[in-house]
């Protein structure tokens, strides 16, 4: 029995030494383990996207992305078409219809077809070069306080030649769009419906029948308009299309209705789109073009609404119930070409400060 139990321990032992002799697996130092690539986005001042969104494609892919705020659209792709020989991103995102043609002539982008443009209407796709990619869409429109329409038992206006009409005489308040984006799409949207030679008369015709100018939107929503402050004088005011889902949205107490609605009657709202473009000369291409084809995701795209206050381009992302409600959309949005509008937009702005201001 001692025997065996001694043949036992040495067998054991013998199983230890050569365990002990045996090569180990490496274990996984600091410098084995990838590091994530890095992708730049350029992007306007107003890009928001939820963190969750963003952190599930980074790990996915593990990459690490950087958002870079440049200023408004126009700054921001004054800074991209400088930096054009050596791209400080890889990415931009922001650019409008208003300045696309601008950017395509600049050429900033590479091509890009992206697989999730399948899921795009035609209507958005305004580069048939596939340079620029239509990523959301918003409409600047005139809103207008509900109750005070009602309370004076006053048609709303049914278009814009409506407005130049005695009864609605000191009631519009509109931006200036020489400083004001929602201001420059509302002209836009004059000159699409009057066209370049009766656009200055429906000013002059706004002019005389008192409507208020100023320099921003905050201004003119919060300050003129009667429906959010409660205060203001005027019961239109030009803003978005998503303005009254925001109503709803930001209420103190959640109301059954939203106090404002849009004019959307033909060529009464202006369609703003925005680009996302791969910069020329980036050195992560591949990366780059998953985060296009994210962007263009049901994730990606129903995260927009509520963040930016703007529209998915995908036909298969589905609204926020919000904006399923009390939102329109136009179904003859205001359009102009966008070569056109990188043509004429300074003289038809210095023609309207001439007309209405001075």
């Amino acid at each position: 029995m001692k025997h065996l139990r001694n043949l036992m321990i040495a067998g054991l032992l013998s199983v230890i030494l050569l365990t002990a002799c045996a090569p180990q697996a490496a274990a996984p130092t600091q410098s084995s383990v990838q590091e994530p690539v890095v992708l730049n986005v350029m992007t306007h001042d107003s890009f928001a996207i939820s963190e969750e969104v963003i952190a599930a494609f980074e790990a996915e892919n593990n990459v690490k992305i950087t958002f870079l705020p440049s200023g408004d659209t126009g700054a921001a792709l004054n800074r991209a078409i400088l930096t054009k020989g050596s791209p400080q991103a890889d990415i931009f995102y922001g650019v409008d219809n208003t300045f696309l043609s601008r950017a395509l002539s600049e050429e900033i982008f590479e091509a890009y077809a992206s697989p999730s443009l399948k899921d795009v209407p035609d209507s958005f796709r305004l580069d048939s070069g596939n340079f620029a990619l239509p990523v959301d869409f918003g409409d600047v429109c005139i809103n207008y306080d509900k109750a005070y329409f009602a309370d004076k038992g006053l048609a709303v206006p049914g278009g814009l030649a409506d407005l130049l009409k005695p009864e609605y005489k000191g009631l519009l308040a509109v931006e200036n769009p020489a400083t004001s984006s929602p201001g420059l799409a509302f002209l836009m949207a004059s000159i699409a419906e009057f066209g370049e030679d009766g656009y200055l008369e429906f000013w002059q015709g706004l002019r005389e029948n008192d409507v208020v100018v100023v320099n921003d939107w905050e201004t003119a929503y919060y300050a003129n308009f009667s429906a959010s402050s409660g205060k203001g004088d005027q019961p239109m005011v030009v803003s978005y299309g998503s303005s009254p889902p925001a109503e709803v949205i930001f209420a103190e107490v959640t109301p059954d209705d939203a106090p404002t609605a849009s004019i959307v009657a033909a060529n009464t709202c202006f369609r703003q789109i925005e680009f996302v473009g791969i910069l020329k000369g980036t050195q992560q291409r591949a990366m780059a073009e998953k985060f296009v084809d994210y962007m263009l995701s049901k994730t990606f795209q129903e995260d927009l609404p509520m963040q930016m206050f703007v529209f998915p381009v995908n036909s298969q992302a589905q609204l926020p119930e919000a904006f399923e409600l009390f939102a329109q959309i136009p179904e003859q949005p205001a359009t102009l070409d966008s070569a056109l509008i990188a043509e004429k937009r300074e003289a038809w702005v210095d023609a309207w400060t001439d007309t209405v201001l001075r």
